[in-house]
């Protein structure tokens, strides 16, 4: 077994545990606030924490859902979506992306990434474009926006409608505007492992336009106003007051939390900079045109060598994922839409080479310091065994 230096420290990939210690007073008496009142549903917490993130995203709605996978699934739902229509959306991304448009009927699309930001190309969305196209879902991957500015124009001309995914992006920006407010609906989620991570699940929409905010609302309450009366077949998805308590007072925290990130980011790619050959890690980009999050700080590894690098690090008990290591458009519950393996050659790349790093907000730098440190000595050690 390879150990790391006496007094290198073992390295979570995550540790919630860390941040919710934080707040952990605060939370406790939001919730006491909440059992008091008795007003588990649509309670004055799930407002507040509505328009906060409206403000936050500088769009005039918000509206919440149980989950991120509800938000994408009630966007499309707004906009009827479904059998004989076509989505395009990436192919490297959360399965839950391609599973809203699957559920309803519809057939996805996949298309291929760029391979530096991971996000959808406007060129290559182009490029998928066919009769029956009528909505594109750019992914913001691990924080960074993708470059809504040109898909937005391309979808405008072609007359589509835009869905941003927002799971991994709360507070970036992208030009002169938020994540959520560059598409017809923006969806968020609230899982724990987010940048904004509530107690369980938790989902948001946002949107500039009353109308699609109305039906939103209408369809995440089985399509029922007023009561028992239904226009439309919803679902049940609704924010517990309890999980809207517990992310109004991380929402007040988010800014921090954001900056330690980008910090941490910073260090690393300095660190990396100075301690390995380009070629070997290939670090990730920040975004110059934007305000990236990073959700993860994602690297590549070439030449075959990122599972010998996360075994070695494992081995040290510093903590990695790969996210995502199958493509969706290789997943089995798609295989009948006829993807081969070299139609998406960016994603397959991708999915061969990424590694995420720790990079929480509450991440020390001592730890990040044995992060640097283990990689530096994978390579140190596989460059004599080449020698």
């Amino acid at each position: 077994m390879r150990t790391a230096p006496e007094d290198s420290p073992a390295v979570p990939l995550l540790d919630i545990n860390r941040e919710n210690r934080l707040v952990r007073d605060e939370v406790q008496q939001a919730l006491a606030r909440v059992c008091d009142a008795g007003c588990f549903l649509y309670g004055d917490e799930v407002r507040r924490l509505e328009a906060r993130i409206a403000e936050r995203c500088q769009v005039a709605h918000a509206v919440s859902c149980a989950s991120g996978s509800d938000a994408l699934l009630l966007a499309l739902m707004a906009h009827r979506i479904g059998a004989g229509d076509e989505v395009i959306l990436p192919s490297f991304t959360f399965f839950a992306t391609a599973g809203a448009v699957w559920r309803l009927g519809a057939r996805p699309v996949f298309v291929d990434i760029d391979p530096v930001t991971y996000n959808l190309s406007p060129e290559r969305v182009e490029a998928a474009i066919t009769p029956r196209t009528r909505a594109v879902i750019p992914v913001h991957l691990f924080g960074r926006c993708a470059e809504m500015a040109a898909i937005g124009e391309l979808a405008g001309r072609r007359d589509l409608m835009v869905i941003e995914d927002a799971a991994q992006a709360i507070a970036a920006v992208h030009g002169d505007r938020a994540a959520g407010a560059w598409g017809d609906i923006g969806c968020f989620s609230f899982y724990p492992t987010k940048n904004l991570g509530g107690f369980g699940d938790g989902g948001m929409l946002t949107t500039s336009d009353q109308a699609t905010a109305e039906r939103l609302r209408l369809l995440a309450a089985h399509g029922m106003h007023p009561r028992y009366y239904h226009s439309r077949v919803g679902i049940n998805s609704r924010l517990d007051t309890l999980q809207a308590a517990v992310l109004n007072i991380k929402e007040g925290q988010l800014d921090r939390m954001t900056a330690r990130r980008r910090a941490n980011a910073d260090r690393y790619r300095e660190w990396f900079s100075a301690t390995v050959d380009e070629a070997q890690v290939i670090l990730p980009a920040d975004d110059p045109h934007g305000f990236h999050v990073w959700n993860q700080f994602t690297m590549r590894i070439p030449d075959g060598r990122r599972d010998a690098l996360r075994s070695f690090l494992q081995d040290r008990q510093i903590g990695t994922e790969v996210y995502y290591p199958v493509p969706l458009h290789r997943q089995d519950c798609f295989a009948e839409l006829g993807y081969g393996s070299e139609s998406l050659p960016h994603t397959e790349c991708a999915a061969a080479e990424v590694l995420s790093l720790p990079i929480f907000p509450e991440l020390t730098v001592a730890e990040q310091r044995a992060v640097v440190g283990g990689v530096a000595d994978f390579f140190s050690a596989a460059n004599r065994a080449v020698a």
